[in-house]
């Protein structure tokens, strides 16, 4: 961490550190990216969310979550369908802390995406509440999973919607 406190001067350090062969020394530099403010982090982040190993991609969504990037949102939501639920779990996070600006890509994904990443992506909307999701969240109501029921039907309620729904 003693890295993070150097700023953007550590920078070219890390670059070099995310090349490791240590999974560890690897987590370190993505950790200590979290911490530091700089146009380039997100593209360091984004590198450390391709690694091989899952805890270091692990913390590059969790880094991505601490320093919200819309550049990012494409390998996010690419990321929704990855087989390590934990690590779609932080991609959700990181596209939650987003925000609105997500929320496109999301709505897109809840209508022709897969089945596994719209639960995440059910989640991730539900969390924001931008009323734009409503009509995806309503549909998803239809779906036989009771996660995305209950996702959606939180993220509707959050919205105002309560136990109201009316069809498009």
């Amino acid at each position: 961490m003693q890295l993070a406190v150097r700023g953007s001067n550590s920078l070219p350090i890390i670059r070099e550190l995310l090349q490791n062969s240590s999974v560890e020394i690897r987590w370190w530099a993505a950790r200590s990216l979290a911490e530091i403010h700089d146009s380039q982090v997100t593209t360091l982040l984004l590198q450390a969310l391709n690694d091989q190993a899952s805890e270091v991609r692990q913390c590059a969504a969790l880094g991505l979550r601490q320093q919200p990037d819309a550049g990012a949102i494409p390998q996010l939501i690419n990321t929704l369908s990855d087989p390590d639920r934990l690590l779609a779990r932080l991609a959700g996070d990181a596209l939650i802390a987003t925000g609105e600006e997500a929320v496109p890509a999301l709505i897109e994904v809840m209508q022709n995406g897969s089945q596994i990443a719209r639960l995440e992506t059910a989640r991730a909307l539900s969390e924001i509440g931008d009323t734009r999701a409503i009509p995806s969240l309503f549909n998803a109501l239809d779906e036989d999973s009771v996660v995305l029921e209950h996702w959606a039907g939180k993220g509707l309620q959050k919205m105002g919607m309560g136990m109201v729904f009316f069809k498009p």
